[in-house]
Parts: C-alpha cells; structure tokens; sequence
C-alpha cells in the first residue's frame, strides 16, 4: 500500500551514517586496499632487512611478469590486477554518494580539466626530479632496495600496461588517501594535524617494501599532497601529478635500464 503524501513513511529519510559506522567502513576500505598493502610492506621490509646483505643489494621489483612466456595469459592477469585494484575506489564513490556526496565532493571528476591538468603537471616536474635525487641517495646510503619498476616482456602490450598501471596507482592512492581519509578524518573527529600525519604516515607505509627511503620519501609526498589538497579542495591534480610520476619511473626505466650508468639496476 503507498503512503499518503505527508504521512510518516512518506517523508521518510534515511539517517545520517553514525561515527561508529564512519569508522568501521573507513577501516573496512583500507583492509582491502592501502591498509593491507601497508602492513604487507612491513612484512616485506622485515624480511629484508633481516636477509643477509645490504638492501641496496636487493631488489623490490613493481611490474612483473605474472605468466612468463605466454604473452597473452600474462596479459589478461596484468588487466585484471589493474581493473580489481580499483575496486576499493568503486567502494569508496558508493560510500560517498550514500551521504548525497559522491566523488565531485573530493574534486575526482571533469568539472575543470586544464587546471587539474596543468597543476598536475607543474607538481610533478618539482617532485620527479627532487624524488630521483632522494632514490639515489638513499639507495646509496644503504637505506634503500633497487627499485625494479617494471620487468614485464618485450610485448606489444607491455607500455599501455605500464600506463594503465601508473593511472591505477594514482586514482587509488589519492581518492582514499588522501580524499576519502581526510573527509572521513574531519567526520570522525580528527584535528587537522593529526589527518594530515595520518594520510601520510600509511602513504609512506605501503611503500615501506622499498626501504627506509620508500618510506620517508614518500612520507613527505604524502605531506605536500595534503597540503596542495587542503589548497585546491580536488583530488584531480594529484591524481595527474602521480600518475605522470608513476609513467615517468615505469616507462623511463624500461627505456633506460641498462643504457645508462646512473640509473641503478639488479
């Protein structure tokens, strides 16, 4: 039977989501998503450091081959780690357009792509070149593994993957790191300098797999992406400047491995 216009079931309205519900959700998303990458770097960065030799000795390679010698097999598995991957954001727009949101509410849509574009360019240009000077000297240092970004086949298919895998990186990390975990931050109560090392600390956390250096230099992107976020209010530029950041190291060192002297390999 339909209510009559006015009546109580009519003017029904779901309630706001409750701070435990926050939470719990928020920790849900990252248990399926940055959080457990997180804790598998510790795990990753503990057996390193306790395996004999120096880390610098050691590799953390990015992009690898997932069925070698059966080109098309290893392609299919490449596309479906990307398209899961980003299920967590799926997750995370769902959660946002419950509360009447969605993803426009963190500055993830097309509403003005010169300056998301042009700002995601200019961050990346200060942060790519300051983050190879980092790399190298931490690595030298002994603070760091041998980053390995890619080491797929020799494939027709091998630099769209390695694009597609940059832009899967950058929308994940920053629709939940920094977008998500800040909205969710502020709901739950968080002062703005506890959010701002929050988002950063588990930024640099999951890139701990790398090394002490993975982990501080990232750490410090972590910063500035809060910052330029709290700035800006969009997640669009730099969802752009990780992205040209991701392709530049992938694309790059699968073009200059082994040609050049500066660029460390295994």
């Amino acid at each position: 039977m339909q209510a009559e216009p006015g009546s109580l079931a009519g003017s029904f309205r779901p309630e706001e989501p409750s701070r435990r519900i926050l939470r719990d959700e928020t920790l849900l998303v990252l248990a399926l998503s940055l959080g457990a990458s997180g804790v598998s770097a510790l795990i990753s960065f503990v057996g390193s450091v306790t395996k004999p030799g120096g880390l610098k000795d050691q590799a953390a390679t990015m992009n690898a081959s997932a069925a070698p010698g059966r080109p098309w097999l290893d392609l299919a598995w490449q596309l479906f780690g990307i398209a899961t991957a980003l299920v967590p954001v799926a997750l995370v727009a769902h959660f946002l357009l419950r509360e009447g949101a969605g993803l426009r509410t963190i500055g993830f849509d097309r509403s003005r792509p010169w300056p998301d574009l042009g700002r995601g360019a200019a961050i990346a240009a200060v942060i790519g070149s300051t983050g190879i000077a980092f790399y190298l000297a931490a690595r030298g240092l002994g603070f760091n593994l041998t980053v390995v970004p890619e080491d797929l086949p020799d494939v027709w298919w091998k630099y769209p993957v390695l694009v597609l895998s940059a832009v899967q990186n950058a929308v994940l990390e920053e629709v939940i790191v920094v977008g998500y975990l800040l909205r969710r931050f502020g709901q739950l109560g968080w002062t703005p300098m506890a959010a701002l090392v929050g988002s950063s600390v588990l930024r640099g956390s999951y890139h701990l797999y790398q090394g002490i250096g993975g982990f501080l230099g990232n750490m410090a992107m972590g910063v500035v992406f809060v910052l330029l976020y709290r700035r800006w209010g969009r997640v669009g530029p730099l969802v752009v400047a990780h992205s040209l950041l991701d392709i530049g190291a992938f694309v790059g060192y699968a073009l200059l491995a082994g040609k050049v002297g500066w660029l460390p390999t295994p």
